[in-house]
């Protein structure tokens, strides 16, 4: 598999906190959350993949959801992100930026030894 930020391992691993990340620019429905991390090279998140993480993180109450009526179209559920999904978001952070630094570290010993 290659190294790019696109590997679906990787991806999976961080879509909830790269979903509460997007969410904190402000509110958004599903097909712009998705957008929006593709804009970001994230990829294509396929809904398959994408609702089960928000379903998961209203259940947890880390995001809140309201129908927004549709301009002529059906409506659509609009996700944003509630205090505690910005708490977790924080935690997830930090232990994220210790983890990278960490492995980071120890593949530049193990990858300049002889």
């Amino acid at each position: 598999m290659g190294g790019s930020a696109t590997d679906p391992g990787w991806l999976r691993a961080t879509l909830e906190m790269a979903v509460l990340a997007t969410l904190t620019e402000g509110d958004r429905h599903g097909y712009a959350l998705a957008q929006r991390l593709g804009d970001q090279g994230l990829g294509t998140i396929r809904g398959g993949v994408l609702y089960p993480v928000l379903t998961r993180l209203e259940a947890e109450a880390a995001v809140s959801s309201t129908w927004q009526a549709g301009a002529g179209g059906p409506g659509r559920k609009v996700y944003a992100i509630t205090d505690d999904g910005r708490r977790r978001l924080d935690g997830q952070w930090q232990a994220w930026q210790r983890f990278t630094a960490t492995l980071d570290e120890f593949l530049r010993q193990t990858m300049e030894q002889p």
